[in-house]
């Protein structure tokens, strides 16, 4: 008897129902247990579903870890950079863009206060800077006054007492003026009295001088060589002496302000060891002339002792000096002409070592120059009826024989530095 191969996996039928015929037969399939895992599409769309969700979950949780990280990253630059969003003081800190040469301090130095207000050319045109627009403007001469002048001199470094004058000067500016607000206020600085126009009625730019210095008497000079002076004919002379003697030369551009060459303080940077003389060329004048004591000295940053690059220096002295002090007839003056700086230059004088910062003067016929004792003094030049300080004397090699001219700093290229020294210290000054 032939056994039925599918009899135990196929269910049995009713004991009633007749035996199917062969014709009614038809082919089974059997289950097996699959070895390898099923294809792709024969996975249930269910679970496909489920999967895609877990992938999708993961690729978002890392996108938001990473955008959370950049996050962190920028947020710690901003805060770790204060001056992201504005211009840095000197103290480290920061204030707006909009707050600079707006009128008001908020560095604790006062520098974005210190470069808002400027003279330009030799007639001294003023031009003040606007936070607005972003650029210098020449002031109107339209309503101007004496006190609009005296709150300019303060708003490049002055004290109060050093304006001079105030003057017109035909001027055409296609970029428009800045003019004088009407009324004046004493206690407010002057950026905040002047407002934009594209014109001005009269079509004159105000023209500045802010110093009482520069009046002296006449010279006596005569020709053939160095000459005694007058007496209170260079009243902004005066000696600065160390340990009772003198050292150097220098030129009083303020009440409380001395230029000097760098290299004279550079060895002695203490105030205190300083003693500042006005009308005097030695030790004997001391009896006579009462010492003023210096208070700060301040060298420049960019000073280059090997090639006397920025050889200039301020002292402050503790109190005003006083204009009209009697000169020494001790002191010598002398007429001198500036040599072209190629000249200068040349392989039979300084050979190079002369540069954009310095200047060369010669004493007429004689060929005379500076020597160590005149370091630091001042050269100066009568214009529009005033001496004008144009440099101060570096270095020169008459008094070791040879002919050489005298080499000079240019006060004028560094006025920018000196503004801004004299600026935060009036400033340093009035916060103490």
């Amino acid at each position: 008897m032939t056994s039925n191969p599918y009899s135990d996996v196929v269910p049995c039928l009713s004991s009633g129902s007749p035996p199917p015929s062969r014709a009614d037969l038809k082919a089974q399939y059997v289950h097996h247990v699959a070895l390898k895992p099923p294809l792709e599409d024969d996975v249930p769309k269910g679970k496909d579903l489920k999967q895609r969700c877990v992938k999708f979950s993961v690729a978002a949780a890392i996108s938001l870890l990473l955008l959370l990280l950049l996050t962190g990253i920028l947020l710690a630059y901003y805060y770790s950079s204060s001056c992201v969003h504005g211009v840095q003081c000197v103290d480290g800190g920061c204030v707006w863009e909009s707050q600079w040469c707006d009128g008001v301090t908020h560095c604790p130095s006062g520098e974005d206060e210190a470069h808002c207000v400027r003279v330009q050319g030799s007639t001294s045109l003023l031009q003040i800077y606007s936070n607005k627009l972003k650029e210098w403007r020449t002031v109107c001469s339209y309503d101007w006054s004496d006190q609009h002048g005296e709150a300019s001199c303060q708003g490049m470094g002055y004290s109060r007492g050093t304006y001079f004058k105030s003057g017109q000067q035909k001027t055409a500016s296609d970029n428009g003026f800045l003019i004088v607000k009407s009324g004046f206020n004493p206690d407010v600085s002057i950026l905040q009295q002047v407002a934009f126009s594209k014109t001005c009625p009269n079509n004159n730019g105000v023209t500045l001088r802010c110093t009482d210095c520069g009046r002296g008497v006449n010279s006596s000079r005569a020709p053939g060589g160095p000459a005694a002076s007058s007496p209170a004919s260079w009243p902004w002379q005066v000696s600065l002496q160390l340990a009772g003697s003198h050292r150097c030369g220098g030129a009083i551009i303020s009440p409380y302000w001395i230029v000097t060459a760098a290299h004279c303080v550079a060895r002695a940077p203490d105030p205190r060891d300083w003693a500042v003389y006005a009308g005097i060329v030695d030790s004997l004048g001391t009896l006579f002339n009462p010492a003023h004591t210096v208070s700060h000295i301040i060298t420049h940053e960019d000073y280059n002792s090997l090639t006397r690059s920025n050889d200039l220096a301020l002292m402050r002295v503790s109190s005003p000096l006083d204009f009209t002090d009697a000169v020494s007839l001790q002191l010598k003056e002398a007429q001198v002409s500036l040599i072209d700086a190629a000249v200068c230059n040349g392989a039979d004088a300084y050979g190079g070592q002369i540069s954009q910062g310095m200047f060369c003067a010669r004493e007429g016929d004689t060929g005379d120059s500076v020597c160590h004792a005149d370091s630091g003094g001042p050269l100066v030049s009568l214009r529009g009826g005033l001496w004008w300080l144009l440099g101060n004397s570096v270095w020169g090699q008459r008094c070791t024989g040879e002919n050489k001219p005298g080499v000079y700093g240019n006060v004028s290229h560094a006025l920018s530095w000196i503004y801004f020294q004299m600026k935060q210290q009036t400033w340093t000054q009035h916060d103490a």
